[in-house]
């Protein structure tokens, strides 16, 4: 298993007076070196409601793209980059509880260089947002933060408790509605890559765990029909309009070890089975190199270093 190496570098920091600000410094520190500035790059971002376990699966991410750098595409799929039984998880800082833990917007600043079906070649960089609707932000904070990692990312997994709600869907609307206002002169679609990724799904019987059943209550969920009332069309004719592609997969719950444990420290061992077996799934369909999506606006990809001057427009948009 690979060392780790890297740490959380806070890029987009959220004040006091619930404005927000790009630290300049740490993200040139990053997106400028020489073996990164000039390569396309692909972001990865996590977002949804505080206390839902962004960090935590985003960590499970960090392990993927380490290990595979030395292993076969056969031990890849069969899971040996999940590690032993006794590792504990680390990267990203989560925790236990039921209070926020995650602020402003932050970036792993290791880079994980891939390459595409194509030849090209990209940095991977992983992101990860403050949870939404706490007691300390105003819906305007949670709009801001969302809009502006859906602006930067080339996929976003939106984060979801137990299923895709009426309202989940509504507050997708108004964020991405937000960041589609602030990128006003793009044209096509303003957005990349959706996952709906629905966390403690309990009705394996209606749609099975994994993709496939994530697809199928996806389909439902956003489908379109004269009995619905307008509103409700308009809503999900407004998502569709504003991603080039999206996807929905299925988690179960983890286990009460990991829920209820306060010692829990990620370790295996704690994590029920079929929540494994579905990360061996999931991850290749976020990260393998087939499925990275580079970063482009208005229809080309950027690089790292153009991706730096994108976000020092971007905080002052809102």
């Amino acid at each position: 298993m690979a060392v780790d190496s890297g740490s959380p570098v806070q890029i987009v920091m959220a004040n006091d007076d619930h404005t927000f600000s790009l630290d300049e410094e740490a993200l040139g520190a990053l997106l400028l070196r020489p073996d990164v500035v000039h390569k396309k790059v692909v972001i990865v971002s996590v977002a949804g409601a505080f206390r839902k376990g962004k960090s935590f699966l985003l960590d499970f991410m960090l392990r993927y793209l380490r290990a595979s750098d030395h292993l076969q595409p056969a031990e890849i799929h069969q899971g040996a980059w999940l590690g032993s039984d006794s590792q504990t998880l680390t990267g990203f800082h989560w925790r236990g509880g039921s209070d926020r833990d995650t602020t402003g917007i932050l970036l792993w600043n290791e880079p994980f260089f891939r390459k595409l079906p194509n030849g090209d070649e990209v940095v991977v960089l992983v992101m990860d947002t403050q949870g939404a609707f706490d007691s300390q932000s105003t819906v305007k904070d949670c709009a801001t933060v969302f809009a502006l990692s859906t602006m930067i990312s080339s996929v976003q997994v939106y984060n979801l408790s137990a299923n895709i709600q009426e309202d989940d869907l509504q507050h997708l609307q108004l964020f991405t509605e937000y960041g589609r206002m602030a990128l006003s002169s793009s044209a096509g679609k303003p957005f990349q890559k959706l996952l709906f990724l629905v966390r403690d799904w309990s009705f394996p019987y209606e749609a099975a765990y994994g993709l496939k059943g994530g697809e199928s209550l996806l389909a439902r969920r956003l489908e379109v029909s004269d009995k619905q009332h307008p509103e409700l069309q308009q809503l999900r004719k407004h998502i569709r309009s504003c991603f080039e592609a999206i996807h929905c997969f299925l988690l179960p719950h983890p286990g009460l070890k990991v829920a209820t444990n306060p010692q829990f420290d990620g370790r295996l061992s704690d994590i029920e089975p079929e929540f494994k077996a579905r990360l061996v799934e999931l991850m290749p369909f976020v990260l393998a190199p087939s499925k990275l999506v580079p970063k482009e606006i208005n229809g080309r990809d950027l690089t790292a270093g153009e991706l730096l001057e994108y976000f020092k427009v971007c905080p002052a948009l809102f």
